[in-house]
């Protein structure tokens, strides 16, 4: 099976900083990697480099594209870049007012990323954005209203719902349930998993909750000081940890 996406030595540097160094993995059909590590890991900054938000300094982002099968994005034309972000890849923000027009109603949200693919009947718009409201758990009747009157679990649930109404085949999460009530968490979690395992979405997540990769991720990967220390399957990770650094991280979380 062809990886969907290839990932070959991403470095990125600020000055003498490592962000993140000589990355290199692939990501298969249906699979969820999850990117695990403390704060200044690198984590956020392989994230941002693989999703085309900052430029790495070296390396490859393999995709491969329904047309012309795999291709470099580094390499792409600028429009064919935000093409792609527009249709087969998606990206969920932590803080949800980043993926969100707040002066544009719930609906209008959704229905904004169809626009930008080519719909154009107000009807078949609206209803998409309904079907997609109900989905991820917000009641139509709130169609209409900003996204300034929501919850934070309810806008983060918009912006997935955003994000997912054009069918990507790939998702990049950044700590997707991070600053939410537990109880929220678990209800965005669970929904989540349903839409990825649903929709058979690649996704790559990063976070620093060992308990959301538990959940979601088929795959992880450690990382520390801007280097991947560890990788392998989920469970085989969390219950074995081989490196001192994974060790110390789910010792911490059993310690809570």
């Amino acid at each position: 099976m062809t990886p969907l996406l290839q990932v070959r030595n991403i470095e990125k540097r600020y000055g003498v900083r490592i962000g993140c160094a000589d990355v290199s993995f692939d990501l298969y059909p249906g699979e969820v990697l999850g990117i695990v590590g403390e704060s200044g890991s690198g984590k956020s900054t392989l994230l941002n480099c693989l999703a085309g938000h900052l430029s790495p300094d070296r390396g490859e982002v393999i995709f491969d594209t329904r047309v012309d099968g795999p291709r470099d994005v580094r390499q792409m034309p600028e429009a064919e870049r935000r093409l792609l972000s527009r249709t087969d890849w998606a990206f969920v923000h932590q803080n949800p007012r980043d993926g969100l027009r707040m002066r544009v109603s719930a609906g209008g949200n959704v229905g904004e990323r169809l626009m930008a693919v080519g719909a154009r009947h107000y009807g078949d718009i609206r209803q998409t954005a309904g079907d997609w409201l109900t989905k991820v758990e917000i009641d139509t009747a709130r169609m209409d209203d900003r996204p300034s009157a929501f919850s934070g679990g309810m806008q983060q649930r918009l912006q997935i719902a955003r994000n997912l109404v054009t069918g990507p085949r790939l998702i990049f999460m950044d700590e997707p349930t991070g600053g939410l009530d537990v109880s929220v968490q678990a209800r965005l979690l669970d929904l989540l998993r349903g839409l990825v395992r649903r929709m058979g979405l690649s996704a790559i997540i990063v976070t620093h909750d060992l308990a959301v990769v538990r959940l979601l991720a088929d795959r992880l990967m450690v990382m520390k000081s801007g280097h991947v220390v560890e990788t392998g399957l989920t469970d085989q990770v969390l219950d074995d940890p081989q490196h001192a650094y994974t060790q110390l991280l789910v010792s911490s979380v059993l310690q809570v």
